[in-house]
């Protein structure tokens, strides 16, 4: 009977969010859904690497899932959107302009399809691989590291998950189409790239992946990605040397193509703080 129920949940936690909208079932029940299909994971599995992987891949499935629900009714979502603050503190952090358009400015002499616009679009894309690849790593070569490791990455997710449920931000490619950037134009360059690289599958590929335009804040792609380099330099230096170099290539890709602000970036970095900090005093009750 319990197995019979944790195999339910884990069916529940891909249907119901992923035809939500069909059924029209609210968000509150998808998002209990989605958090009980982890547990049903844990349940339905017997302690292994197997069972591990599996209830972190029903965490990042959940969170896939979730981080669309707010743009389920975008009229009103866009009624609490914010998108004056990190133009203003951005614009603080570069003496005047925003980074993005500085860096922008600063390569257009390259020219269109550009050997650095291409390079930096594909470090973009493959974050959507590499907190799982890292975690994987981390699986395979210290196993005994991963329990805590995926504790801090699915925390990461969660919090940032949360933040833009209750705040949603608008992205300085966003902004300086509507004109709130002003006289800072930010190119969104990865879709530039994305049409010229995948042509007509451009606009299904990017419907799938981007699901809620207003997830900007924190930037959950370089804070990911910095915990990631974190838990990859704990598990050995190697695994650490190329987290890092990804990381930082990263976190310059995203503000060159107009995805976040640095102010973002500041955010993600703060979060992965908090959950370094945190995640040993809450681990003991978990």
């Amino acid at each position: 009977m319990i197995r019979a129920g944790a195999a339910a949940c884990v069916a529940g936690a891909f249907v119901l969010p992923l035809f939500r909208k069909r059924l029209r079932v609210p968000p509150r029940v998808a998002l209990g859904a989605l958090a009980a299909g982890s547990i049903g994971a844990g349940v339905l599995l017997p302690p292994s690497r197997k069972r591990n992987a599996g209830v972190f891949m029903m965490q990042m499935w959940g969170f896939f899932m979730a981080h669309e629900f707010p743009y389920d009714d975008p009229e009103a979502l866009r009624e609490r959107l914010r998108f004056r603050y990190p133009v203003v503190t951005d614009r603080l952090i570069g003496l005047g302009r925003l980074p993005n358009t500085r860096l922008q400015e600063s390569l257009v002499h390259l020219g269109p399809r550009n050997g650095v616009d291409r390079a930096l679009s594909w470090t973009h894309w493959i974050w959507f691989f590499e907190p799982c690849v890292a975690l994987g790593v981390i699986l395979w070569r210290r196993p005994e590291q991963f329990p805590k490791a995926a504790r801090q990455m699915a925390a990461t997710f969660d919090i940032g998950c949360a933040i833009y449920f209750a705040v949603p931000t608008a992205p300085p490619w966003w902004s300086s189409q509507e004109g709130h950037t002003e006289g800072d134009k930010v190119r969104r360059i990865m879709v530039e790239v994305g049409e010229a690289t995948w042509g007509v599958g451009w606009n299904r590929m990017y419907s799938t992946l981007g699901g809620n335009p207003w997830a900007a804040m924190p930037s959950l792609h370089f804070g990911t990605s910095l915990m990631a380099a974190i838990l990859l330099a704990e598990s050995g230096p190697v695994e650490g040397v190329i987290g890092w170099a990804y990381s930082m290539t990263l976190g310059f890709a995203l503000v060159y193509l107009g995805e976040h602000y640095v102010t973002d970036l500041l955010a993600g970095t703060a979060l992965v703080g908090a959950v370094r900090v945190g995640e040993p005093v809450v681990a003991p009750a978990l």
